[in-house]
């Protein structure tokens, strides 16, 4: 058992988990400056800013998530090659859609198909991170506009008042003190791109679903090594996994949450206020 588990393909189930640790790690920033893009833009005097940032949150909205986690990296990905087809191609006349499909010249394949394995995951894991910020960046945005309305108007009136312009009092009054407001949102945010991770599989990654189900399974394309359907097993590692992971992460937001709401005018800094005296 222990030479089994030790093999080739479970040393890549195993970096799998990296993957989705990376897949966090890297979209969480991203989609909050995508979120903090769109709420500003919501709330922007100006109403070409403002109909693209609340665009932006109701499209993605009123959109299911799988669509837009299989439309955008297809629209990009075709969409580069396009582009790259228009300087690398010799012929630029034919056109790019013919007999519903998707035709470009090997030069403009995005990565080349004599480009090592390594790239095209790389590639394709990126488009997956870019799926994953647009959408839940339209979460994050709504959040945050949510958080921004909520700060009391009379502390904006005051410091317009003083003589800040409109974006000193965004940044030394309004976006300071938001984030009292926004935290319990983002927290579930958090929590619900935890949730979502798996969905690496539909995009074509091999990330841990895909490697519990190919290595769990009695038949598999990618192992031979004959043993009974052990599916259950590798999808209970996957179930501690992540249980393990939501954990964690209340524990740090309840103590990112307490310390942000401590000394605000919220019912959590409220109940903080109470509990101290």
């Amino acid at each position: 058992m222990l030479c089994y588990l030790t093999t080739g393909k479970h040393l890549l189930f195993y970096g799998s988990f990296g993957i989705v640790l990376i897949l966090l790690a890297i979209t969480a920033p991203v989609a909050l400056i995508f979120g903090f893009g769109g709420a500003l833009a919501a709330r922007s005097a100006l109403w070409p800013f403002k109909l693209i940032g609340r665009g932006y949150i109701a499209m993605v909205r009123g959109v299911p998530d799988i669509i837009f986690f299989l439309f955008v990296p297809i629209a990009m990905d075709q969409g580069l090659e396009f582009l790259k087809s228009r300087a690398v191609c010799e012929d630029t006349s034919a056109p790019v859609w013919s007999n519903n499909e998707f035709h470009v010249c090997a030069a403009a394949k995005i990565p080349l198909g004599s480009s090592p394995q390594l790239y095209h995951e790389i590639y394709g894991f990126a488009l997956a991170v870019i799926a994953f910020s647009v959408v839940y960046g339209a979460f994050a945005a709504n959040v945050l506009y949510g958080a921004m309305q909520a700060v009391p108007r009379a502390q904006l009136e005051t410091a317009e008042a003083y003589g800040m312009t409109r974006a000193q009092v965004n940044r030394r009054v309004l976006i300071p003190q938001m984030w009292a407001y926004a935290i319990p949102g983002l927290s579930n945010l958090w929590m619900i791109l935890i949730k979502a991770t798996p969905l690496l599989f539909l995009l074509g990654i091999e990330d841990i679903v895909y490697w519990a189900r190919e290595l769990g399974a009695t038949k598999s394309q990618i192992y031979a090594f004959p043993h009974p359907d052990w599916r259950l097993y590798y999808f209970l590692v996957l179930l501690v996994f992540y249980l393990l992971m939501t954990k964690l992460s209340e524990i740090v937001l309840a103590k990112i949450n307490r310390r942000i709401a401590f000394g605000q005018a919220t019912a959590a800094g409220e109940a903080l206020r109470k509990a101290g005296a």
